[in-house]
C-alpha cells in the first residue's frame, strides 16, 4: 500500500522534521506517515503523506489548535 493522501500545514522555524516526528510519536502513534527527507528552514509549510483517508482525518483533527 502506498502513501496516497497528503496534508500540508503551516510550520515555521528550524528542525521542522524532528519537532513534527516527536509530536506525531506522542499524539498519533498508530498513524503511518511518510515525511520528506528534508525541509528548508525558510519553508513555511510541511507536507505529510498518509496511507488512508482515515489517517489523514485523524491527523487533521489532532492538528487543530496546535502551533509548531
Amino acid at each position: 500500500m502506498s502513501f496516497r493522501y497528503i496534508h500540508t500545514f503551516p510550520i515555521s522555524g528550524a528542525n521542522k522534521l524532528p519537532r513534527f516526528k516527536q509530536w506525531a510519536a506522542e499524539n498519533i502513534p498508530g498513524v503511518a506517515l511518510s515525511l520528506p527527507p528534508q525541509v528548508p528552514v525558510k519553508s513555511m509549510a510541511l507536507t505529510v503523506r498518509l496511507k488512508s483517508i482515515e489517517d489523514r482525518n485523524v491527523l487533521v483533527g489532532k492538528l487543530e489548535g496546535v502551533s509548531f
